[in-house]
């Protein structure tokens, strides 16, 4: 069995980000991420191979983007 794992969609690691293409499951109602413990995706701005947990708070090179879509963000009101 493995461990899954749920992630408030702000957090700032990988598997969080619309440019990280591993697998999860995005509930947009909840506004959570669920990934396994041990997941690999690639990411599409560096083009590598990144853990779905790794912190990209301190990495130079990322451009993390929020996963909900723009429609959504457009709707909200500051």
């Amino acid at each position: 069995m493995v461990d899954k794992l749920i992630l408030p969609a702000e957090v700032k690691v990988c598997a969080t980000c619309s440019y990280w293409d591993g697998e999860r499951r995005v509930d947009g109602d909840m506004k959570v991420v669920v990934v396994d413990r041990e997941c690999l995706g690639e990411c599409l701005v560096q083009e590598k191979i990144k853990h779905g947990l790794h912190d990209i708070r301190k990495e130079c090179g990322c451009i993390w983007e929020d996963l909900e879509p723009d429609s959504a963000a457009q709707g909200k009101v500051a």
